[in-house]
């Protein structure tokens, strides 16, 4: 689909993924040691060994990433202009990734998930589903925040 410009948006999505990169990779170089450090020091200091919420660093909106820095293989279930949903079946368990092109869809879509109730790991236009232990395992590979929704109906009778 041509836009009136001439670009098509396979062009933009390819530009904006270059540019991402090109920012991540010179962050990565101005963060990187003064190469006076020994090896130990360096690989105590290594990106990949800092998790992604200790880094600050919060995965982009877009399924196939969220997927791969996960570890999955995502098979895309939902395709449509609010929304993309990819589902993840993982040794790690199973989990929905949902990613929007704006954040006024991702908040529309968290209040109505609001009436189910549940935790989910909210970041930036995406939010993954799974069960809570699993949200947690994931976090530090995407960052986010682990969002506790309430659902509706009468609270459950104490125990004991």
């Amino acid at each position: 689909m041509q836009s009136h410009r001439g670009i098509d948006r396979g062009s933009i999505g390819r530009i904006a993924t270059a540019a991402g990169s090109l920012v991540l990779l010179l962050l990565a170089t101005a963060c990187g040691g003064s190469g006076s450090e020994d090896a130990g020091t360096a690989a105590k200091s290594s990106p990949t060994n800092v998790s992604a919420t200790v880094a600050g660093v919060v995965a982009p909106a877009k399924v196939e990433v969220i997927a791969d820095l996960t570890g999955c293989k995502v098979k895309i279930r939902t395709d449509a202009d609010e929304l993309r949903e990819g589902v993840c079946h993982s040794k790690k368990g199973d989990y929905l990734i949902t990613t929007f092109p704006q954040e006024k869809y991702k908040l529309t879509w968290l209040d109505a998930a609001a009436v189910y109730g549940g935790k989910y790991l909210v970041g930036p236009r995406w939010v993954v589903s799974a069960k809570p232990a699993l949200l947690e395992r994931l976090r530090p590979q995407l960052g986010g925040k682990i969002q506790q929704l309430r659902g509706v109906g009468p609270a459950p009778a104490p125990t004991g």
